[in-house]
């Protein structure tokens, strides 16, 4: 069976085409409602929480996938690294009770915890809690012991207050056409992203042109680890595939980017894309030829209950220049000297 027809990203967003007319209508509607909800913040009619240790948000202005997982695994590791007790909050796009908060475990099955936070406890082992309220989600992490609050995604979740806010960008993409939601694929203007305190251009690992970071950007490459077969064998290194055909299996934001960097390992991709959070069953990999089967980390670890022989997960790990983290280091040092000592670490954000 082929992969299932793909809610198609609307061809306009990114590929220089002109807005159908009723987006260009709707968009100015949804302009208004972001901004009068940024007034309200701003002004204090809509207060924020703050969990009373620094909350670091990771986030995105354009909708889709744009390599943030990568970065909150590696924030987290380094955070623990430094001494911190860093917890990971998270709405856990994708589950099928999204109403319930819980804390996620790596034995739990992605339907009940969303297949981001489900990687993200099972690559690092800190406490992660799903909750669409992402304020009892940091206080319910702060009670459990952690001194430092990761956000997976909620820029726009203005409620929860944080002291440091990082934007990830892919280089592939970039901001699209431009546009606010429908006519293009940005939830908030542009000039949001000056707010943020670090800007992060994902570049992957095949580099393209035009993607190179500029200034006041910080550029990520993705390092693939050894790839891990699901169903149970050693690790091998992706060069082991190299000139061979393999199914190549990707179910995020931007498929493409995964089939790009296998094919600049030297593989030869049969590409099969899903749509972002999907929840796979054993019949959507009946592709009718038997070819490796390698996929991404996000997609592995919601078949693991039925994985077979020659079925493969490949890791990445994100790679940041050391000023990056030198200077984030800082600036959450800076953060957590003051919640010592104010009892608080927001800065009372108003954007």
């Amino acid at each position: 069976m082929s992969a299932p027809r793909l809610p198609q990203t609307p061809a306009w967003w990114f590929d220089g085409g002109s807005p159908p007319a009723w987006t260009r209508a709707v968009t100015p509607l949804y302009g208004a409602v972001v901004a009068l909800r940024r007034a309200l913040y701003r002004q204090g009619w809509l207060r924020r929480r703050h969990p009373g240790v620094p909350v670091l948000v990771v986030g995105n202005l354009v909708a889709g996938g744009s390599g943030k997982t990568p970065l909150v695994i590696a924030l987290v590791e380094r955070l623990r690294a430094e001494g911190y007790a860093p917890g990971v909050a998270s709405r856990g796009h994708g589950r099928k009770d999204a109403g319930h908060a819980r804390w996620v475990e790596a034995w739990m099955p992605a339907m009940s915890t969303g297949d981001e936070p489900l990687l993200i406890a099972t690559a690092t082992g800190v406490r992660v809690r799903v909750d669409r309220d992402r304020v009892a989600a940091a206080r319910a992490l702060v009670a459990a012991g952690c001194d430092i609050v990761v956000c997976d995604d909620g820029l726009q979740h203005y409620r929860l207050a944080r002291d440091i806010e990082i934007e990830v960008q892919d280089a592939r993409r970039r901001y699209g056409n431009g546009c606010l939601l429908p006519a293009g694929p940005l939830r908030e203007p542009v000039e949001r992203a000056a707010d943020c305190d670090f800007r992060v251009l994902n570049v992957g690992a095949t580099p393209v042109t035009g993607s190179t970071a500029g200034g006041g950007e910080w550029p990520m490459a993705l390092d693939t680890r050894a790839v891990r077969p699901l169903a149970g064998g050693r690790a091998l290194a992706l060069a082991a595939f190299a000139g061979q055909r393999v199914h190549a299996v990707a179910g995020i934001g931007e498929p493409e980017r995964f089939f790009a960097m296998l094919r600049a390992a030297g593989l030869a991709v049969v590409p099969h894309a899903f749509p972002d959070h999907h929840a796979y069953v054993a019949e959507d990999f009946d592709f009718g030829s038997p070819l490796p089967v390698l996929m991404t980390e996000k997609d592995a670890v919601k078949c693991a209950a039925f994985a077979q022989p020659g079925w493969h997960a490949v890791p990445v790990q994100a790679q940041l220049p050391p000023a990056f983290w030198q200077a984030l280091l800082a600036r959450v040092a800076a953060v957590a000297g003051r919640s010592q000592a104010t009892g608080s670490g927001s800065r009372n954000r108003t954007t």
